[in-house]
């Protein structure tokens, strides 16, 4: 059951055009545009990074209101290292906030969290941090949270790659049983199913080495909005528009 505190939001009123029947399961976000967003005001980079929870925060009442089943947020990339070191800093400080303010009622309003991607690579008071999460919220069955975090798709798979030639090398498969069930079963997302729709805000138009193999199929959805001025009802407008698409798979 859901506290009121999250229905209640206006943000949560569903637009007569959204068909509740066919909710995509999963939702990916890549969340852009913080720090430009900053920048156009004339403020310090990391006010946008923080103004960026609230919109976190907004995204998730409204995925979870709706019913997703699974919104996979990228947050923190492989690539992203190479940016200065106290904005890094500062990004990791922000995840550890948010977890320590917002776990209870995320956790009160069944909802669980989970990373994907190389997180033993963070730093320790993250790693503890992120474990306090997924351990307090493992049995809840609403909605998913799957934090992208040191993640790359190219890494992803070449891991898999990699662990499907120790089992072809132990004789543990065939090379002919080499298929895509069993790729996906060796990725970070394996008990996550491919995301229908995925969302880029703040103009850019590109993956950005992110979920490279999970979203062959999935419907892109660019918006010029930066991620610190992102709402619930901007994700229901992607719905929206995802729902009027036809989707065939390479058929006709």
């Amino acid at each position: 059951m859901l506290k009121n505190l999250w229905n209640s939001s206006n943000n949560n009123k569903i637009p007569s055009n959204i068909n509740m029947d066919s909710i995509p399961k999963h939702i990916a976000i890549i969340m852009d545009g913080n720090g430009r967003w900053a920048t156009e005001r004339m403020l310090p980079r990391n006010l946008g990074h923080r103004a960026g929870v609230e919109a976190l925060r907004d995204v998730i009442k409204t995925a979870s209101n709706i019913g997703i089943k699974h919104l996979t947020l990228y947050a923190f990339s492989t690539e992203n290292w190479k940016r200065p070191a106290s904005e890094v800093s500062l990004l990791m400080k922000l995840l550890i906030e948010y977890l320590r303010k917002e776990i209870t009622e995320l956790h009160d309003n069944n909802v669980k969290i989970q990373t994907i991607g190389d997180i033993n690579k963070l730093n320790d008071e993250v790693i503890e941090e992120i474990s306090k999460a997924t351990i307090k919220t493992k049995d809840n069955n609403g909605l998913c949270v799957n934090i992208a975090l040191n993640y790359g798709g190219r890494s992803e798979i070449i891991n898999a790659v990699k662990k499907v030639a120790e089992k072809a090398k132990s004789n543990e498969v065939q090379i002919d049983e080499i298929d895509e069930v069993l790729i996906s079963s060796l990725l970070y997302t394996a008990n996550v199913p491919d995301p229908e729709l995925l969302i880029r805000t703040s103009g850019e138009i590109r993956l950005s080495n992110f979920l490279l193999w999970q979203c062959a199929y999935s419907e892109f959805w660019f918006t010029d909005v930066y991620w610190p001025d992102f709402r619930g009802e901007h994700l229901l407008m992607a719905i929206s528009d995802y729902q009027n698409r036809k989707r065939r798979f390479g058929g006709i």
